[in-house]
């Protein structure tokens, strides 16, 4: 097997805190093995458009702490076609490269097993979203930071609420994952939680607001994944208002405040010990895997099973919300 002496390292599809970390472990790691480490910009477009730049130990200095990533992300819909495909391999030769690093979420995957199995190509990829749907880790860098985030925004939004006895329905992150607003909910004492994974009928929402006010609870906060089925929380505070005017509704929705800022110390740790193994992976001759922690130890999940497994939500926790609240 040809030993490997140059890598590329990109970051595509929504940033993640903790990025930044992850192609720090990368370049340092791949440097100390002897390695040549490229930095691809702009994510798979820098591939298709040629931006790619060596980087050195400095190049990655003072860089652990902050959220976003200095090699920038995008999504790109040319990397979809054979022929886009074909550039960016062909820039992969220009420059020597022989193996990939590519840090993202299921489609930065999808693109990856796709271009691997193509051309033969050697790609590890390291899970980065703050949505923490990928199978095969339990966690993905990100995530944790995404969490505190939240906790700490409804956290304020709470005392708003109690001051003006007002329901707050507070809508995160999550297209088709409800794990933010499961876990933030647990944490910021949520009276009621929504995802995808478990639709809850308007009837059975009101009955658990209404027996709140019956109990004298005047104010509260409502989670809201932004794929839930009701339709997101500006549908549910109509849904609620045409049922009853019991209560004084507000909308708050994070957006991308959810996605920035210094990641977590926990994000730190993680991105820092899946970019070292990633480099690891691809000098052992692994190649079409995702580099995961499942119970504190270090695993290798193809891309395809990664990619096509649904990571499960333990939907029990709702009941535990419910309890908690009441």
């Amino acid at each position: 097997m040809k030993s490997i002496r140059k890598i590329g390292v990109l970051t595509s599809g929504g940033d993640a805190p903790g990025m930044n970390a992850a192609v720090r472990a990368v370049v340092r790691t791949g440097l100390n093995n002897g390695l040549e480490v490229f930095g691809i910009r702009n994510g798979y477009n820098g591939l298709i458009n040629g931006l790619i730049e060596k980087m050195d130990s400095q190049s990655v200095s003072d860089i652990i702490q902050r959220g976003g990533t200095i090699l920038k992300s995008a999504r790109s819909k040319e990397f979809k076609t054979p022929e886009g495909r074909q550039v960016a391999y062909d820039n992969l030769m220009i420059h020597g490269i022989e193996g990939l690093i590519v840090i993202g979420g299921d489609g930065t995957f999808t693109g990856a097993n796709i271009f691997g199995n193509k051309f033969d190509f050697p790609v590890v990829g390291i899970p980065g979203t703050i949505d923490n749907d990928l199978f095969g880790t339990d966690m993905t860098i990100g995530y944790d930071t995404a969490l505190n985030t939240v906790v700490e925004a409804v956290d304020k939004i709470r005392d708003t609420a109690y001051s003006h006895n007002r329901l707050f329905i507070v809508e995160v992150m999550g297209r088709d994952a409800g794990f933010i607003a499961l876990n933030a909910g647990i944490a910021a004492g949520a009276e009621d939680i929504l995802i995808p994974e478990h639709p809850i009928l308007t009837e059975e929402l009101l009955s658990h607001l209404k027996n709140d006010w019956r109990k004298n609870k005047k104010s509260g906060i409502l989670i809201v994944a932004e794929g839930d089925t009701s339709g997101g929380a500006f549908e549910i505070m109509k849904q609620i208002k045409s049922e009853t005017d019991y209560f004084d509704i507000r909308v708050t929705i994070l957006g991308h405040i959810q996605r920035g800022g210094a990641p977590s110390c926990f994000d730190r740790v993680l991105a820092s010990t899946l970019g070292y193994e990633a480099v690891k992976a691809l000098l052992r001759g692994e190649r079409d895997v995702m580099v995961g922690k499942v119970h504190r130890e270090t695993k290798l999940i193809p891309f395809n099973k990664s990619i096509k497994y649904h990571k499960d939500l333990n939907r029990n926790t709702l009941e535990l919300v419910r309890t908690l609240s009441s």
